[in-house]
């Protein structure tokens, strides 16, 4: 839980992706993704995980409850709600009593700082909305709740009615509130408005930052707390801001998920404060957490992960050109900002036709494989790369194909299997009004000195063509079954060639733990997509002979 005593450094993290974020279009959670995600948020050290809204909606209070049976470790879970509403008493409205009944240490009540939003969204005064944000804090003080205050709109109300908005405050902590978190709700915010804003803030409330609790567990001082959404592109560089110039909370979700255009990144939030600024945040075994927790994050909201993310991306720390793999092969401080193990990240080094024999020396070594400069093979695997490159492959996004391919020039690639020919049949036929297609898929495979020849049906020739070359191959590698094609890409790589044109296609397949990505090209997509599903197997099956091989060595080793 919350510690007594920090030390002044220390910034506190706050994460609101189960309730900010889960209002990103195209995302929803279940209560069971709602746990999965918090659970993981408490191992990676988040002090403050904001729950959602209890009483909103049945999932958030079903949420609540299953927390106080199962409690975290270590994080505070964080109920969520508004002030109470106008012309009311806190403790006659009924919206806040499901909030009690979430049982949390710590509420986050959020109010009007904008006198605009007051007038016409409240429809009441300013002085009732001062009394409504009083009045609430104090309601949850009373009943020993611990209060963070989120100010809504503060950037826009600070600029339209500066004297106001600081009235808000001065409410907030008039009724308890030990955090005063500054919301730039619409986003549009700029970096050196926060800067002169949030120093204008502190200079007039006067804050401090305390070295203890004060008093019992409450903070000797209110302190204040950023949170940013991302409308102008610089949620976290507002964040960062705000915290040089006193903030101590920062408010964010996993992934930069949120309404319209996102909030501001703890994936990037994170590493910044701690690795760049100096400011304590989670430990540093924690913090090596990072990518994975994003990874895993990003796969229970079923979203695809963005490669391109700062720190956590995968190819956050991915270097293409020849050049430049020389020389972080001699130094890394050459092309990258930072270590990638230090936030769980890896260095990769990518496949293209721009690779020089850096690169394919770099990738082989990722493989297991030791080669040098002057092993003639290198080189025919330079050019063999580059001349399939030149056919329409692109292995930097396809790794498990360039390993195959490797692997068969140096003689080491295993044959599982061979193809001896296939045949996709395609019916289209009107079911009341509505095209339905059918395929039928037969395939002919040698393996183990026999011939199997299966057919299989599919709702298109690709899943026709898969299932019959997985019903060939089952009986004699039944760890097929594991292996799910997670996957496809499809792109047409010269447009103006019509429906001559080559296709490119990319499969993404998985055992469960790993993934991995094979290519197949072709002017017959069906072919360039049974080279694909092919070498997809091929590689799962190879990955499963690698396991096995190193466990046996590891019971001789203890033998």
């Amino acid at each position: 839980m919350i510690p007594a005593t920090t030390p002044a450094n220390h910034i506190w993290i706050y994460d609101t992706t189960l309730r900010d974020g889960a209002q990103m279009e195209g995302l929803s959670l279940s209560i069971d993704d709602k746990l999965r995600i918090a659970r993981q948020l408490d191992r990676l050290g988040i002090p403050f995980i904001e729950g959602g809204w209890p009483g909103a909606n049945p999932k958030d209070v079903q949420f609540f409850w299953r927390l106080q049976e199962e409690p975290l470790t270590q994080a505070e879970v964080v109920a969520f709600c508004a002030t109470r509403r106008p012309g009311r008493t806190a403790a006659d409205d009924p919206m806040l009593q499901p909030i009690l009944a979430a049982g949390t240490r710590w509420v986050t009540t959020f109010g009007k700082s904008w006198d605009l939003h007051v007038v016409e969204g409240l429809k009441t005064s300013l002085d009732e909305n001062l009394s409504m944000i009083q009045d609430t804090i104090e309601f949850f003080r009373q009943h020993n709740r611990r209060v963070i205050y989120d100010a809504e709109h503060w950037f826009d109300g600070y600029k339209q009615n500066p004297d106001y908005a600081l009235k808000t405050l001065e409410a907030a902590i008039a009724g308890g509130a030990e955090w005063l978190v500054l919301c730039d709700t619409n986003g549009g915010t700029l970096p050196h408005e926060v800067t002169a804003i949030v120093q204008q803030v502190v200079e007039a409330i006067g804050l401090k930052q305390p070295t203890n609790q004060g008093e019992g567990d409450r903070l000797a001082v209110p302190q204040l707390g950023i949170h940013t959404h991302n409308d102008a592109g610089t949620a976290v560089a507002n964040a960062l801001t705000a915290v040089v110039e006193g903030a101590r909370m920062v408010q964010g979700t996993i992934n930069g998920y949120g309404e319209r255009c996102g909030n501001a990144n703890l994936c990037s939030l994170i590493p910044n404060l701690q690795l760049k600024l100096g400011y304590n945040c989670v430990r540093a075994d924690q913090l090596a957490q990072l990518t994975d927790s994003s990874r895993l994050i990003s796969e229970v909201v079923n979203l695809a992960p963005d490669d391109h993310a700062p720190f956590v991306g995968q190819s956050a720390f991915a270097h293409k050109g020849g050049i430049h793999v020389s020389a972080v092969e001699r130094n890394p401080l050459t092309y990258e900002h930072l270590q990638p193990e230090l936030v769980g990240n890896r260095r990769r080094i990518v496949i293209s036709e721009q690779a020089g024999l850096s690169n394919v020396l770099a990738k082989a070594r990722s493989f297991g494989i030791n080669l040098d400069k002057q092993d003639p093979s290198s080189r025919q695997i330079l050019q063999r790369l580059k001349t399939l490159e030149n056919q329409g492959y692109q292995f930097e996004a396809a790794e498990a194909s360039f390993e195959l391919l490797m692997r068969e020039a140096l003689g080491q690639r295993q044959s599982f299997f061979e193809v001896k020919g296939f045949q996709v049949h395609c019916d289209m036929a009107t079911q009341t009004e509505m095209w339905e297609s059918h395929s039928l898929a037969t395939i002919k495979v040698a393996v183990e000195g026999q011939d199997v020849l299966e057919a299989a049906e599919g709702n298109g020739p690709v899943s026709a063509l898969d299932a019959a070359l997985r019903k060939a191959l089952m009986n004699f590698y039944p760890v097929i079954a594991t292996f799910q094609l997670s996957d496809y890409k499809v792109r047409i790589l010269d447009g103006t060639a019509g429906a001559a044109a080559k296709t490119r296609v990319l499969v993404e397949s998985s055992n469960g733990h790993q993934r991995w990505t094979t290519v197949g090209v072709s002017e017959n997509i069906i072919e360039a997509s049974y080279q694909a599903l092919v070498e997809g197997l091929e590689y799962g099956l190879m990955l499963q002979n690698q396991a096995k091989t190193a466990l046996t060595s590891s019971h001789v080793a203890q033998d």
